[in-house]
């Protein structure tokens, strides 16, 4: 399952909404002057992230081995939970709230435009809504699927 949920990582959060923060967004934000360090530091952490994700693609095969084969793959799990956290965070608070104030609204719907058609061509028609399954489905194999067992009591 860890597999699984690293290739869903890899083809849809690197190799699609990354890849067009990369080709698109950041674009932007560096030709306005703006954000230019987060930008930065957000494209340092996507190369990273991708590092991070090969590096469980290969370490989980193994974790199911007795003794200690399961350490490394936990660490680099922690490493990967530890930098997306507060990156994705920073995403929705700053990066993408400042993105209509850096695009005209025409160029804000042709981005959206291009997202879509990006998706379509490399998930299907029903590429996010296949995606969204697939998470789910790993969702109630790891028994987190039920948001309410979340809440403290």
């Amino acid at each position: 399952m860890i597999t699984q949920a690293a290739e869903i990582v890899r083809d849809f959060i690197e190799d699609y909404h990354e890849r067009n923060e990369e080709q698109q967004i950041f674009p932007r934000f560096r030709k306005a002057g703006q954000l230019l360090n987060l930008v930065d530091v957000l494209y340092q952490q996507h190369q990273a992230g991708r590092r991070l994700t090969e590096n469980i693609l290969k370490l989980a095969p193994q974790s199911g081995a007795p003794g200690d084969a399961r350490q490394p793959l936990i660490d680099t799990m922690r490493l990967f939970i530890a930098m997306y956290r507060p990156h994705e965070a920073r995403e929705d608070t700053v990066l993408f709230p400042k993105l209509r104030s850096v695009v005209s609204a025409n160029e804000f719907d042709a981005m959206a435009d291009d997202f879509e058609q990006d998706e379509h061509r490399k998930f299907g028609e029903d590429g996010f809504e296949t995606m969204v399954d697939r998470v789910a489905g790993l969702e109630r194999a790891f028994g987190i699927y039920e948001l309410a067992k979340f809440t403290p009591r």
